[in-house]
């Protein structure tokens, strides 16, 4: 077999999408997942990382040898770490102290600087991460921010690479697509790239409880990746077709449905997806396409979200979260 070897790990790869036989046996609809938990990186955010410095370079604001500095969670800054290194950026990755550890090792194995904000007094780290982000800005000379929450290179990633692939993977557009928000720039690329193309796609936002978006009362979340801690700029031009709020349990509880029934280890954001899909099936018409995406792997949650004694000291109802379940729809009762 001929398989030439040439540089594609400069950026984003397109992803594979499968079909989910076993997540819901006997719900009806058909269920697909786009796998980008397969980018090099480890999530879809490999894809945001290389818009957002395109975005940069083309504009001039990112010269040869400059600070790029990012305010994270995890994802995009290992996404960044990992881009900004080959590209010969100096980065630096604001993280708080709910940021997933292995995510804050990666970011640091790239060569980032990790700059830790403590939590504040009102308990909205997004907001003290963005705040020490102008600081930096003033006090490293010739550092720019991708401003992944405003910037508009964020769902342009989406509408040109994320929603594209998807429809041409299964042939067509899927009659509903589950996406995870945090700072909604991939529900707003997927939903330009709907609009765009007048597709008849049902757009669900998949949202976490305690977070602000769309209005959501804030409050102390402890599994970091999903929600905001204000409303974002991008989060002004979205609007999905629904918003489903999951609790912290029932994100745990997706992932491990997810894992032992389909062999798929994914983060926190994927398993509220599964809860989301899991509430909206019985009302499906079967036959139904339903598509989600697979934000981000599970690896880095393995000392969170798939270890009981964690589960068990950190999140409400984490007996009904940890316990495995034969119910084809656990979520369905919960609807």
């Amino acid at each position: 077999m001929s398989m030439p070897s040439v540089a594609i790990h400069g950026g984003y790869l397109p992803s594979p999408v499968t079909q989910l036989d076993k997540l819901f046996p006997g719900g009806g609809a058909r269920l697909h997942a786009k796998l980008d938990q397969l980018q090099i990186s480890g999530s879809t955010k490999e894809r945001t990382a290389q818009f957002l410095l395109d975005a940069l370079e083309r504009s001039g604001a990112l010269v040869p040898g400059a600070t790029v500095v990012e305010s994270t969670s995890g994802n995009l800054g290992m996404a960044l770490a990992r881009q900004c290194t080959q590209r010969g950026y100096t980065f630096v990755a604001v993280v708080d102290e709910r940021a997933n550890v292995a995510a804050v090792k990666t970011m640091a194995a790239f060569g980032a600087r990790v700059d830790m904000v403590a939590t504040p007094a009102d308990g909205n780290r997004l907001r003290a991460r963005v705040q020490r982000v102008e600081q930096l800005l003033t006090d490293v000379p010739g550092a720019v921010t991708t401003n992944q929450y405003g910037n508009t290179a964020n769902p342009s990633a989406h509408a040109h690479t994320t929603m594209p692939e998807l429809v041409a993977s299964l042939g067509g557009p899927p009659d509903h697509l589950y996406v995870a928000m945090s700072t909604t720039g991939t529900l707003l690329g997927c939903q330009q790239a709907i609009e765009r193309a007048g597709w008849a796609t049902r757009l669900v936002g998949v949202d976490a409880e305690g977070s602000a978006l769309f209005g959501g009362a804030l409050r102390e979340r402890k599994l970091p990746g999903l929600g905001a801690g204000f409303a974002t700029n991008l989060s002004q031009q979205a609007r999905p077709d629904a918003i489903h709020r999951i609790s912290e349990a029932d994100m745990v509880r997706g992932c491990r449905l997810l894992a032992r029934r389909e062999g798929l280890l994914a983060g926190a954001s994927t398993g509220a997806i599964v809860a989301a899909i899991g509430y909206d099936l019985p009302s499906l018409v079967p036959g139904t396409s339903v598509a989600m995406l697979v934000h981000d792997g599970g690896g880095a949650y393995l000392p969170t979200v798939y270890d009981d004694e964690w589960v068990r000291a950190e999140i409400a109802d984490a007996e009904e979260a940890i316990g495995v379940t034969d119910a084809p729809n656990p979520f369905s009762c919960r609807a």
